[in-house]
């Protein structure tokens, strides 16, 4: 599973891992991110939709090459599933395989629109290709395959519509002017157009085909050899002993084609040289790029931890800003109306106030609402509750925690505040040196019914915003 892609879930090519620790083909995940503004990674949000975090994030910069899945994938071991086909090997020679797999199907390079197996090519070329057709040099009649192949075993007339009438001089030729940019038969069609390569374009294009093509241009040139040699075992001899001009001829045409082989081998050989080269480059290149994307990545952790640390410095700046140091605080909550509805329905039963203190090095401490009431008040009431922090200076200070707490929900029409108060209880463990951060909190479980809270006749709430006050009394 771990080799798989987490988009097309194939196995992953030039595997790519993501800040959340999944996996993508290259192409995958640049596909994904050009398509899809902000995208998400699939399988964090299969996993658990509620842990998605920036992370989750897909971008082809926060992404890295992942070598050593790449390096264990490339050493799998696999085998062809072409029907007919038994080779096996590992991951990182398959691709080279399938470009030589003579079991599989391919379309004729002449347009017929046939798909036959790669092995097959030559024979369906000759015998098969309605595209593959020959213009005898002499009468300038084009010929199908099957009529081209006919000429070998008719009897000579006035014009053969044979090989053997024009072959020779071409391929001697081209045998001795490799270099030379000009076709052999016309300028519009490939040179080996004589042994069943129907190409035709201009002068660029021919070169090009030639170039990729050699291995199609062996087959034809075999199987063109094989024809000879059959022609030369089923020549009869003169009645003396001599061998007949013809059968000279096509051993001379044999050995010209031998060479054309030769020559062709050599230029694979130096082709394959080229590629061999070419990959070791691309492998040194790869290595450069994943490198440098491993550096990119690790910049980015880098950038991250500081945005986590401006933002840390940002929250504390706020905090010492909002802070309050002589016992009276004043809580501002907005969305009331969606954050009751959150507390009825359990999303969020409850909301911390930011921390205030009694002094500048004295007692720090919070309030805690309930909106929909807890305990004796669930449901009826709004619960209000006074919370003792674990602080800096307690070391210092006197313990249990001893002063006057007053709440206060505030009338934005200043008509009736609603107010309760309530002395600590010494015995409580809410009131003792926290050994946590902070204590359990004490205070009024039924501090204001909800009906009187949500009531047009008073302003508690307006504009979806109410005011808690909390008066600590430090004389």
């Amino acid at each position: 599973q771990k080799y798989l892609c987490s988009n097309c879930n194939n196995i992953l090519k030039k595997a790519l891992q993501t800040l959340c620790g999944h996996r993508y083909c290259s192409a995958c995940l640049s596909w994904i991110v050009r398509n899809n503004k902000n995208a998400i990674c699939q399988k964090c949000k299969e996993e658990d939709p509620s842990t998605l975090s920036e992370g989750s994030l897909l971008a082809e910069e926060r992404a890295f090459g992942d070598a050593a899945i790449n390096k264990e994938i490339s050493e799998l071991k696999v085998h062809c599933v072409t029907l007919g086909c038994s080779w096996s090997g590992i991951m990182k020679n398959f691709e080279e395989h399938q470009s030589l797999c003579e079991y599989a199907l391919i379309p004729c390079h002449t347009g017929c629109g046939h798909m036959v197996m790669r092995k097959k090519l030559a024979d369906h070329l000759e015998n098969g290709c309605v595209n593959n057709v020959t213009m005898c040099q002499k009468c300038k009649r084009s010929l199908s395959s099957s009529e081209y192949q006919a000429g070998w075993r008719r009897k000579p007339e006035p014009c053969e519509c044979s090989p053997s009438t024009f072959l020779f001089s071409e391929f001697l030729s081209f045998l001795f002017q490799q270099n030379c940019s000009t076709p052999l038969i016309n300028k519009d069609g490939c040179r080996f157009s004589e042994v069943g390569c129907s190409f035709r374009g201009s002068k660029e294009k021919i070169k090009e085909h030639e170039k990729t093509a050699v291995g199609a241009h062996m087959l034809l040139l075999l199987q063109h050899i094989k024809q000879l040699k059959a022609s030369l075992c089923t020549a009869a001899k003169a009645p003396n002993g001599s061998i007949p001009q013809s059968e000279l001829n096509l051993e001379n045409k044999l050995h010209v084609f031998e060479n054309i082989v030769a020559v062709l081998n050599k230029e694979v050989e130096t082709s394959n040289l080229e590629i061999t080269a070419f990959r070791r480059q691309s492998e040194l290149d790869q290595n450069i790029i994943r490198g440098l994307e491993l550096k990119i990545a690790e910049l980015h952790r880098c950038l991250m931890q500081k945005d986590a640390g401006l933002s840390s410095l940002h929250k504390s700046l706020l905090f010492s800003e909002q802070a309050s140091y002589d016992g009276v605080f004043l809580w501002k909550i907005t969305d009331v109306g969606r954050k009751l509805q959150d507390s009825v329905t359990g999303r969020t039963v409850s909301l911390y106030s930011p921390a205030f203190y009694t002094a500048k090095y004295g007692y720090k401490v919070c309030l805690r609402v309930y909106l929909n009431g807890d305990g004796t008040g669930k449901g009826t009431h709004v619960s209000l509750f006074f919370v003792v922090m674990r602080g800096d200076y307690d070391a210092l200070l006197p313990w249990p925690f001893r002063h006057k707490v007053t709440f206060m929900l505030l009338d934005q029409n200043n008509r009736e505040h609603i107010i309760d108060a309530f002395r600590p209880d010494l015995t409580s463990a809410s009131f003792q040196r926290p050994v946590n951060d902070m204590n359990v909190a004490s205070g009024c479980p039924m501090f204001l019914p909800l009906s009187k809270l949500q009531s047009p006749k008073y302003a508690y709430v307006k504009e979806d915003t109410l005011f808690l006050k909390c008066i600590i009394e430090t004389n």
